[in-house]
């Protein structure tokens, strides 16, 4: 018995080691106030875009959630006015799984919003299928979308001075690669539908977020607009939902073992978003509310401005 006693003992201190090492993460020691500024955060009906859009509206800020389930945030639009004593937090409907939706978005937003502070590309999945314009699901929602809507809106962000855009990576970004010639034969970034496949696509889909955050900063200097990655944190939310029900029985109990709650794993996004004085490391990674380094294909400048070239023709843009 004793012996059984100590085995569990070692194995609760190891968890908590590790989960206040390297689950825990840090928190957004910022005290900005956001009265009169407008972010978007996109996938913010649940986990941590939802997080991310509380913490902004109990700022000030008029929050704008952009999600593609109507019922799921107004839910949330009025769970974050409840709580935040907010009343300018609003749902705008965008599916980023359809360029066409992306660019109605755009146009409504651009029509009915005279600024842009921030604009918080969060959303993100992992799974296998195709989206509306036939691009694999990870790559289409996860990068394709998101570079879209930041390109149709980066004019408003220069127009309202200091303003930022927050790409949310993963760690995984370090397994990913850019194949172009299987993108221009498949319209992705894998050859296969299984599981194997959908988590390889999401490792790719958040190397092109890197690489992506890099070129629009290498685009956006000299400008008032800067622009990070950032890895989460491993977060227990509902990114999952898009995987094969035996997958995501296997994990489920890791998840809410190990992994952070959404409040935690936005603070890094928070941090990106409102800390003073990152400026000088626009294009770059963070993690724990820290700069971390990448993979050597996420500092690949070539690589990065290929991406955004090829990406630009995917959208359809001159």
């Amino acid at each position: 018995m004793s012996v059984f006693l100590a085995i569990l003992s070692g194995g609760v201190v190891m968890y908590l080691l590790l989960y206040y090492t390297m689950f825990k993460g840090s928190r957004c020691r910022s005290n900005a106030v956001l009265k009169g500024k407008t972010a978007i955060v996109t996938g913010s009906n649940t986990g941590i875009g939802k997080s991310t859009a509380m913490d902004l509206a109990k700022r000030g800020a008029r929050v704008i959630l952009a999600c593609r389930n109507k019922q799921k945030a107004e839910a949330a639009v009025y769970d974050i006015r409840r709580e935040s004593g907010n009343s300018e937090v609003l749902y705008m409907q965008l599916d980023l799984g359809s360029l066409k939706s992306v660019r109605s978005f755009a146009e409504t937003f651009l029509k009915t919003e005279p600024r842009l502070d921030l604009l918080i590309n969060n959303a993100g999945l992992m799974g296998t299928g195709q989206t509306e314009d036939g691009f694999g699901l990870a790559f289409g929602v996860n990068h394709l979308g998101h570079f879209l809507l930041t390109y149709l809106l980066l004019e408003r962000l220069k127009q309202s001075g200091q303003s930022r855009v927050v790409n949310v990576s993963a760690l995984l970004h370090r397994l990913g690669t850019v194949d172009f010639a299987t993108l221009s034969a498949h319209k992705d970034l894998v050859t296969g539908q299984s599981s194997w496949h959908g988590f390889m696509a999401y490792c790719h889909s958040k190397l092109c977020n890197v690489l992506f955050t890099r070129e629009l900063a290498n685009r956006l200097e000299g400008t008032s607009v800067t622009c990070y990655s950032l890895h989460p944190g491993v977060i227990n939310t509902e990114f999952c939902r898009n995987m094969s029900l035996w997958l995501r029985l296997l994990l489920m109990p890791i998840f809410r073992l190990l992994f952070l709650d959404p409040e935690a794993g936005a603070q890094t996004t928070l941090h990106c978003a409102l800390q003073e004085g990152i400026e000088l490391f626009s294009g770059r990674y963070f993690s724990s509310c820290s700069l971390q380094g990448v993979s050597s294909k996420a500092r690949d400048d070539g690589l990065a401005k290929k991406l955004w070239e090829v990406s630009e023709r995917l959208c359809g843009l001159p």
